[in-house]
């Protein structure tokens, strides 16, 4: 069985939208896919500890804005962060680990499904606060100038975020300063149980870009290639110097708020109406449409992503947990080290 290299990413930035492959960003879906239900089986099922937010139906937007970047590019995170730093590259095996609180995780196992993180794929790290990616992602812009690279920040939050007060503040200052960051506004609709009918005073979140002089601009976040466009004209105007852009992409997650939700704040009607928007499908209907692809291929695509996850599960659950005597490890610095954050 074939698996993602732990050496590349799994799919490797292009120059243009056009240069990407439209079947490997389905097949990134489908792989983010079949963790997370892998996830939430175990979750249920008491394998896993902690808690857990399901990026089921969410999947387009984390491979559209993914496959704009180099792997030397940054992305910060949500709560609701497995998708992104799958979509990034890191791996599953031990992303899965990470989940189960095993040493072989991507942080060792201490930080478990809302705290995943892999510098080494520029996944800055998921987040438990609200908003928390805003100032890591200027920050990560701002050491891309020090240095005098051209790296690009993307920060991931949701639409409960973009009410936050440090999104005011990063997006302002990142504007004054002309930084490479593109915020990516994930709406999909609810603030954990709130409407955003509830929480914000205007309907098109794009008009928030209006007050900080920088682009603002909506995406049908169901269509991975669409927000793949909108990325990579962000990633250019980063690059050159141009500064931030605000992308909406709106999109619906299919599970509740997080395991154990009853989801009394919506309605089946609801969750059904946007469930037949499911990106996924959306993506293999198109594919084999316009002749990119045959059926038998997207199927060996599923039966991949299945087996490799199931590897990660099998990896994750024969690894061993941290032990009790390393629990204060990596809490401080060597203060004798040469440090760099090139």
């Amino acid at each position: 069985m074939s698996r993602t290299s732990d050496l590349e990413p799994a799919t490797p930035a292009a120059d243009t939208p056009d240069q990407v492959d439209p079947v490997e960003l389905f097949r990134q879906m489908v792989r983010i896919r079949i963790f997370e239900e892998r996830v939430l089986a175990d979750y249920v099922a008491n394998k896993l500890a902690g808690f857990t937010h399901s990026y089921i139906g969410e999947e387009a937007v984390a491979v559209g804005a993914c496959a704009a970047l180099r792997r030397s590019d940054y992305i910060t995170s949500t709560h609701r962060g497995h998708g992104h730093a799958i979509a990034k590259g890191v791996p599953l095996r031990p992303m899965m680990a990470e989940l189960y609180g095993r040493v072989t995780g991507v942080c060792r196992g201490r930080g478990g499904s809302m705290h995943v993180a892999d510098f080494s794929y520029g996944m800055l790290g998921a987040n438990g606060i609200v908003g928390g990616g805003f100032g890591l992602a200027v920050g990560a812009a701002m050491s891309a100038r020090h240095f005098g690279t051209d790296a690009v920040a993307l920060c991931f939050f949701g639409d409960g975020g973009i009410n936050k007060g440090s999104f005011h503040e990063s997006m302002n200052y990142a504007a004054l300063q002309r930084l490479p960051v593109i915020f990516m506004c994930e709406n999909n609709r609810f603030a954990q149980y709130t409407a955003i009918s509830r929480t914000t005073s205007i309907a098109k979140l794009e008009l928030r870009a209006v007050g900080y002089g920088v682009p603002g601009v909506s995406v049908d976040g169901n269509d991975v290639r669409a927000v793949l466009r909108a990325t990579s004209d962000a990633v250019v105007r980063a690059r050159q110097g141009d500064g931030p852009t605000l992308i909406i992409a709106d999109t619906y997650r299919f599970m509740g708020h997080s395991v154990g939700d009853p989801e009394s704040y919506r309605t089946k009607d609801e969750v059904a109406s946007h469930r037949a928007l499911d990106p996924i499908p959306r993506l293999e209907k198109s594919l084999l449409s316009e002749g990119l692809a045959a059926a038998s291929q997207l199927d060996s695509i599923w039966l991949a992503a299945r087996a490799e996850t199931d590897d990660a599960a099998e990896f994750a659950q024969g690894s061993p947990f941290p032990e009790p005597e390393t629990a204060t490890a990596d809490l401080f610095a060597d203060s004798t080290a040469n440090w760099s954050i090139r």
